[in-house]
């Protein structure tokens, strides 16, 4: 059986390739998917401080442009590490989750860190309007929270952290879907 060929083909649905972006495209059926990820690792966060210590480690090691999806339930803390992420880069304002806004833009530490919050829209197209592909450079962290809702309209993840929770404690797991993100991961797993 011959192997996908990996492509930087556009996306079907949202018409235009997003930088680096690698897909694998089935020759059979030219279904486009993203390359397995790597095996993940998994840290504890018992509390908020927790998450903001794992942020920061994310902000000194992390080189952009980069993509990161934070997945979870409500209340996971999915916000709570974009707001630390934001703040370890050196912006000493107001982080807001961009619940109702969609997206929120910071232009810290010589990143611009755009914060996606996908949790509200409807339909995946929506994304079009907020023109994200354009803002997003070669200095851009694009932080996505609830991806699933954005369909084929985001590019493919460099690192994925999942939120979740048992009755004893928070975790995070990491799971790299690029060579930067396997880097990214890495260098945060062997800080840590």
């Amino acid at each position: 059986m011959p192997r996908p060929a990996i492509s930087s083909r556009r996306s079907r649905a949202s018409g235009a390739c997003w930088p680096r972006t690698l897909r694998a495209v089935c020759p059979r059926c030219s279904t486009v998917t993203p390359p397995a990820p790597d095996p993940a690792w998994q840290l504890a966060v018992p509390d908020e401080s927790a998450v903001a210590r794992l942020a920061a480690a994310f902000a000194a090691e992390l080189r952009p442009p980069m993509v990161v999806y934070l997945v979870g339930d409500l209340g996971a803390g999915k916000t709570t590490f974009a707001r630390a992420y934001v703040h370890a880069l050196g912006f000493e304002g107001y982080v807001k989750s961009p619940s109702y806004g969609l997206l929120e833009t910071y232009e810290t530490g010589g990143q611009c860190v755009l914060h996606l919050d996908l949790y509200r829209i409807e339909d995946p197209e929506e994304l079009e309007y907020l023109a994200i592909r354009d803002l997003y450079r070669g200095n851009s962290v694009l932080l996505v929270e609830w991806p699933d809702r954005g369909a084929n309209y985001l590019p493919i993840p460099d690192l994925v952290l999942e939120f979740s929770e048992t009755n004893e404690s928070r975790f995070i797991r990491c799971t790299a879907h690029s060579e930067a993100g396997r880097g990214l991961a890495k260098a945060v797993s062997d800080a840590g």
